[in-house]
């Protein structure tokens, strides 16, 4: 069983209210091999919501924050800690997660500035999750098999 970001699942529940449909991720949903999840949305956050990216503070915390410059740490940080949950509870080894983003985003992520710049790190529900021994790939991985083993 896999977990997967459901905006590639086709759930509109991206910032902008919109998915990012990926048709393997919907497969693996309609076959009952993966369970689809929004940290964000898991978290109470409406959709659509803010833009949110991650920022790394003077004592190097991360801290996510909208482009109006709101603090959305706290709220992050719990749809990452019931997506670990749910992840636990299911046995899930593997995840198949949204690249880019300040939750799901693996090995890159926006770096802050809103001006579509990336840097090397992972949002929070990544990292919370990788933490926990899960295997974390994003959409870009899917020609990857080990993802399948």
């Amino acid at each position: 069983m896999y977990l997967v970001s459901s905006c590639l699942a086709g759930v509109n529940c991206r910032y902008d209210g919109k998915n990012s449909k990926n048709s393997v991720v919907v497969e693996l949903v309609k076959s009952g091999k993966a369970i689809a999840v929004c940290p964000e949305q898991l978290a109470g956050l409406p959709t659509p919501r803010t833009s949110c990216e991650i920022i790394i503070d003077e004592n190097g915390n991360k801290k996510v924050i909208s482009k109006d410059e709101q603090d959305f740490t706290e709220k992050f940080t719990e749809g990452a800690e019931k997506t670990l949950k749910i992840a636990k509870v299911i046995g899930i080894r593997k995840a198949i997660l949204k690249s880019k983003s300040p939750s799901c985003g693996y090995g890159f992520i926006y770096d802050g500035t809103f001006s579509g710049k990336l840097i090397k790190g992972n949002g929070l529900a990544a990292e919370l999750l990788i933490k926990n021994g899960v295997e974390v790939y994003t959409e870009n991985d899917l020609d990857d098999k080990r993802i399948f083993k």
